[in-house]
């Protein structure tokens, strides 16, 4: 391996031939344009956000909608899955047993599962206020963001009981591997992107 060769972490480079590095690389390459294809998208509308944020319609405000104690705990939860599923990849790129990666990703699962709850119980709070995506453009523009990040953390969880599934089926081999690698970043960028929703949506909202 030459010194300026770029390998995927968590992957036992040592035991892999170069086919199998390389298409390796190409996987994780090619999960990197989705993502950035889908942080254009979550883009989109955070703009999107931004221009119809005063338009109330003289309905709810984002200072009377907005439940700030949820919010932060629900990126509290959104923070500890991510360092959770770390230390499953941690686990992984240092050989340990099934049993623990099972353990750090069945946690990472609860958190997101909480985080989840949640969500849909402030979602449930602002529907009881009047809250509904039709009320306003503020409340579409709202209700076109939030939900596609929870959509994503559904996405997202699924994707780890398959891969739980088949980290017991198959074990660490190069294929699971590299789909727990994909996970974790897909994992990770929710995470940043839920960041930017709680900065711009939940903490903007109250002096809005």
């Amino acid at each position: 391996m030459s010194s300026g060769e770029v390998i995927p972490a968590g992957l036992d480079v040592a035991a892999a031939n170069e086919p199998g590095k390389a298409k390796a690389s190409g996987d994780i390459l090619g999960f990197w344009v989705f993502l950035m294809s889908d942080a254009v998208i979550f883009a989109l509308l955070f703009a999107t956000y931004g221009v119809m944020l005063s338009r109330t319609a003289g309905g709810p405000t984002p200072a009377a909608t907005y439940k700030m104690a949820p919010a932060f705990i629900e990126t509290l939860l959104l923070l500890t899955s991510s360092f959770t599923f770390g230390m499953a990849s941690v686990a992984m790129k240092h050989g340990a047993s099934r049993r623990q990666m099972l353990g750090w990703m069945a946690v990472t699962l609860l958190l997101g599962a909480a985080f989840l709850g949640l969500e849909l119980h402030d979602f449930a709070t602002m529907f009881g206020a009047g809250a509904f995506p039709t009320r306003s453009g503020y409340l579409s523009a709202f209700f076109a963001l939030v939900p596609l990040h929870g959509l994503h953390v559904l996405a997202g969880g699924l994707w780890m009981v398959v891969m739980m599934i088949q980290l017991m089926t198959f074990g660490l081999d190069a294929r699971v591997k590299v789909n727990i690698q994909r996970l974790g970043l897909f994992w990770h960028f929710l995470d940043i992107v839920w960041i930017a929703i709680f900065s711009v949506v939940y903490l903007q909202g109250l002096i809005r």
